[in-house]
């Protein structure tokens, strides 16, 4: 079985509540073999934009290959 990849993903969204993001600021970054690798690309996206309040990053894990969802 394929192991997963990992993908940072987010921008700036429209208010706090983090419902909609500003067309334009997606950004996604990846994919990472390792979510170890995902994070550390996490926390620098996110320090870059620390005093940005509405703009957030996430991880997101693919399925493997092979596997519906």
């Amino acid at each position: 079985m394929q192991q997963s990849r990992f993908w940072v993903v987010g921008g700036e969204y429209t208010s706090c509540a983090c419902e909609a993001l500003v067309q334009g600021t997606e950004r996604v970054v990846g994919p990472f073999e390792s979510r170890t690798e995902a994070e550390r690309a996490w926390r620098l996206l996110s320090e870059d934009h620390r005093p940005q309040a509405q703009v957030r990053f996430t991880i997101a894990q693919e399925p493997p290959l092979g596997v519906s969802a």
